[in-house]
């Protein structure tokens, strides 16, 4: 059972990965010098959804929340929910990119455009962010990390605990960031909105199999929740059960709420195409 703590006591990390509080603390000490540099306002709505994407990552990564996904399979779909889904979403819909670069220093933005200029660098960038291929990882991810004998080692090995959380991370982040963007060589086109659309709705079917599988099958698949100790007096099938039913329902929310982003996005290129056109139906110059 894990002792009563206090919520000093809830912050502290788990086990330091310094890693994590550089990305976050970087992302946002970025983040707030940009805001000053920018041209332009930016949002209060959009400065929120950055910092806050930011800030669930790093509780569910960094602090005591970390030790219960390990001890509670509910707690750890809850927390793949933020890393992959709730945390990049809030992060992209921010449109965070001129306010990121606006904010970086001119020495690691010179570090960082020599990086990106290595053809590899941008290969493979483009190839992950082409649509299908985002799609089968972002699902594949999901059933990879949850097929019960994978999910068993990995729960267990410390090493590779940590691939599976940076690798929906990072993941999310890419998936959800091509979502809110498009993806390179789509930039002027607008066929691209409704392809995204579609590719929302395709991953929404197999988190949906897959939720139902785990919270309906009966039986238990995730035995290692029993070897290490659940830390609540949980039932082990109504711990799986829930766990499934987060699989389930709020992921597939997300691809609806990512839906009705990217319809906002193609209603507003659409007015502002309509704008831009004459009263004969030529765009303007």
């Amino acid at each position: 059972m894990d002792p009563l703590i206090t919520p000093a006591e809830f912050f502290l990390p788990y086990e330091f990965y310094p890693a994590v509080l550089l990305l976050c603390l970087g992302a946002l000490v970025v983040y707030v010098r940009g805001l000053t540099r920018v041209p332009g306002r930016i949002g209060f709505g959009r400065t929120f959804s950055f910092i806050f994407g930011v800030v669930l990552i790093y509780l569910v990564m960094q602090t005591r929340f970390d030790y219960w996904s390990q001890h509670m399979f509910f707690v750890h779909r809850l927390q793949h929910l933020i890393l992959h889904h709730l945390g990049p979403f809030l992060i992209a819909i921010a449109l965070p990119g001129p306010v990121l670069a606006a904010g970086t220093p001119a020495g690691v933005r010179r570090v960082l455009a020599a990086v990106w200029r290595r053809p590899p660098i941008r290969h493979v960038y483009a190839a992950v962010q082409q649509p299908a291929v985002a799609g089968v990882l972002f699902v594949g991810l999901i059933y990879l990390w949850l097929f019960p004998p994978v999910h068993f080692y990995a729960m267990l090995d410390a090493r590779l605990y940590a691939l599976m959380n940076w690798s929906m991370l990072v993941d999310g982040l890419l998936f959800w960031w091509m979502i809110m963007h498009g993806w390179p060589g789509a930039e002027h086109s607008h066929r691209p909105y409704a392809w995204r659309i579609l590719l929302l709705f395709l991953i929404a079917l197999p988190q949906i199999a897959i939720g139902a599988y785990i919270a309906l099958c009966g039986h238990s698949l995730y035995d290692v929740y029993a070897v290490c100790g659940r830390i609540w007096p949980v039932a082990p099938a109504v711990d799986q059960q829930t766990g499934g039913l987060i699989t389930w329902i709020p992921s597939a929310m997300m691809s609806l709420f990512g839906m009705l982003v990217v319809l906002r996005q193609w209603l507003h290129a659409e007015k502002r195409l309509q704008e831009t056109m004459t009263d004969d139906g030529h765009v303007l110059a």
